[in-house]
């Protein structure tokens, strides 16, 4: 049975007073829950809309990945704020949910970096090979590993002697020199091994005078530096441990197992959305899908991962993200200490001067006389005396001491320069050394480019533009790969190409390197092929200053490495060489990786010397 129970008379009045308040606001209630729906169906069509994207920038594709094993990361620095989103509240807590912790690791898989891109003819991979075995290094014994730092090699107990003199005891113009280098370990007991990275030069304050040195490791811990005598007057011997072999061998493993070291990023960007996500050239594989940007043309490889609600396509820059850190074990870090063992002197037993007399009138000339050296560098392509370059390889050195002679010289020419910041240095010292060249306006990012000068009164044309990925710019929204410039010059006897790329390599293995010099070196030969008077300049590596941190990314045993291979490839080709290694080597100033202005002076009155040479 059921009882009805009495509401009394207030409380009836007090339902039908909440009923008619609730009517009252409903209506409101009603157009903001519509209002709700329509937006959220309105984003879900966007979203799926910029999902569905897929045409790419210059390649876009999604591609399945491998998994990666778990591990902690490094949080990663964010591209800098004039490329982020506008800055409203709302999108920056979505943004930052977006935004990625940090790259992911990229584990023991070399092949899977250097075998990306075309795949190379059995021709190429015969050359591949013989370029890896040129610049094979000796590595420590296997009992070396663990490394105990006692055992390693240390520039303070090692030495270096002198070795006499010819029949006479006298030193002349023309001669070689010879000092013999013993290393020791920190316990003071002598290497039995080779491999350590040592570097050599003669010079003489007195004289401003300089030349480099070759070094010949005997594989037993002894090496030998041998100089050429071209100047009349004192001579100093410097021999200096870059690094030692065992941790030449850290750096081995680095570049074979870590490219991921360091790392990319780019911003895409689709009306108010955007989203950051990490690139590179071989990206690690964890069922991630990447959008894939290799070149069409070139075939080179480079790799974003696909952002979580953007497109492929959307992508609008590329920044340098950071640098991977604990990349060393405890034992590996000691190895890698300023002012211990990297670069630092090594002392002489005796004395590391000599005198040298005039040049011996009953004896041939000093090209008859070769310095025993490497296969690749048979003699020293200079030498430095009262501050200027001179130039053993036949070139006449002219010195462009005002800005007339450099606009006599550039008349009617146009320069392309093309490379890394390296490169950029040498336009930037034209531009700011020539006053009848003006900059143009381009609005391109600060040290990114692309840059250009006119002097419209004499008509020259100088132009920089930075090579394709990877480049640690700070933010880059315009690159293109040296190759693809090249083959869309005209060329001819009024143009000069300068090309300098070698630093942002230094993280990758030889053969990533190697892929992308033979497809310059084919643009370049094309460019020669139909536009023979054609000036083709390359620029090699140079020396530069090194601390614990730097050895790991940008160490000079790194760039040894790869301008032996750059000098191997354009080997016998109608190109000419500017000599930085030996410039900066030779130089009795701090090597740095901008080299210093005096250094870049001679520089370029080498390349104006081969655009202008002497008449005879």
């Amino acid at each position: 049975m059921m009882t009805i129970k009495h509401v009394p008379e207030n409380g009836r009045q007090k339902g039908r007073f909440v009923w008619k308040n609730i009517s009252k606001y409903a209506s409101i209630f009603l157009v903001l829950a519509l209002s709700g729906i329509i937006f959220l169906l309105r984003n879900i069509h966007t979203l799926e809309e910029w999902s569905g994207m897929s045409k790419p920038l210059s390649k876009a594709s999604l591609q399945p990945a491998k998994p990666l094993p778990k591990a902690t990361v490094q949080p990663a620095k964010p591209l800098p704020k004039d490329t982020l989103q506008p800055a409203k509240e709302f999108q920056k807590s979505l943004h930052s949910a977006l935004i990625p912790d940090g790259p992911p690791l990229l584990y023991h898989n070399q092949s899977y970096c250097v075998r990306l891109g075309q795949e190379p003819s059995h021709e190429e991979s015969q050359e591949e090979q013989n370029l890896l075995d040129s610049i094979a290094w000796p590595e420590p014994p296997p009992q070396y590993n663990p490394i105990l730092l006692q055992q390693t090699s240390d520039p303070a107990h090692s030495q270096f002697t002198i070795l006499p003199a010819g029949v006479k005891g006298v030193w002349s113009v023309g001669d070689k020199l010879e000092a013999l280098v013993n290393m020791h370990d920190f316990q003071g007991h002598p290497k039995n091994h080779g491999g350590d990275f040592l570097l050599a030069r003669l010079h003489s304050p007195e004289l401003g005078a300089g030349v480099a040195g070759q070094v010949l490791d005997h594989r037993n811990g002894t090496y030998s530096a041998v100089f050429p005598l071209l100047w009349e007057g004192p001579a100093r011997v410097e021999v200096t441990l870059v690094h030692p072999s065992e941790a030449v061998a850290v750096l081995r493993r680095l570049r074979e197992e870590r490219p991921d070291r360091v790392f990319f990023r780019s911003l895409y960007r689709s009306r108010f959305m955007s989203e950051t996500t990490v690139c590179n050239l071989c990206l690690s594989a964890n069922q991630q899908p990447v959008c894939n940007y290799t070149d069409l043309h070139t075939g080179e490889p480079w790799y974003c991962y696909k952002p979580k609600q953007l497109g492929c396509d959307t992508r609008i820059n590329h920044a340098k993200g950071g640098y991977q850190k604990h990349l060393l074990t405890n034992k590996e870090t000691v190895l890698f200490q300023s002012n211990i063992n990297i670069k630092v002197r090594i002392r002489a037993s005796w004395t590391d001067r000599v005198i040298v007399q005039p040049e011996k009138k009953d004896k041939a000339e000093v090209e008859s006389n070769r310095v025993r050296a490497e296969p690749i560098r048979v003699i020293p392509s200079g030498y430095y005396f009262q501050g200027s370059w001179h130039s053993l390889g036949g070139l006449v050195m002219r010195q462009f001491n005002d800005s007339s002679a450099i606009t006599q010289c550039l008349k009617g020419k146009v320069m392309y320069l093309y490379g890394d910041s390296t490169a950029r240095q040498w336009f930037e010292y034209l531009n700011n050394f020539v006053p009848e060249l003006k900059e143009f306006n381009l609005h391109s990012p600060k040290n990114v480019g692309p840059f250009m000068s006119v002097d419209s009164t004499h008509n020259i044309l100088l132009r920089y533009r930075c090579h394709g990925p990877p480049i640690r710019f700070n933010t880059a929204s315009e690159m293109r790969y040296v190759a693809n410039e090249l083959d869309g010059l005209t060329g001819g006897a009024d143009t000069v190409v300068v090309i300098s790329v070698w630093s942002h390599f230094s993280t990758y293995p030889v053969e990533v390197y190697i892929r992308r010099m033979r497809h310059i070196r084919r643009a370049v030969l094309h460019l020669l092929d139909r536009a023979p008077g054609t000036l083709v300049v390359i620029r090699s590596a140079n020396l530069q200053a090194l601390d614990p941190e730097v050895s790991l990314y940008n160490s000079d045993w790194f760039s040894l490495q790869l301008d032996t291979v750059l000098r191997a490839m354009f080997q016998g080709l109608d190109v000419l060489f500017v000599d930085a290694w030996e410039m900066t080597l030779a130089h009795h100033l701090p090597h740095a990786l901008h080299p210093h202005p005096v250094i870049v002076k001679n520089m370029i009155n080498a390349i104006l010397s081969y655009v202008c040479p002497e008449k005879r």
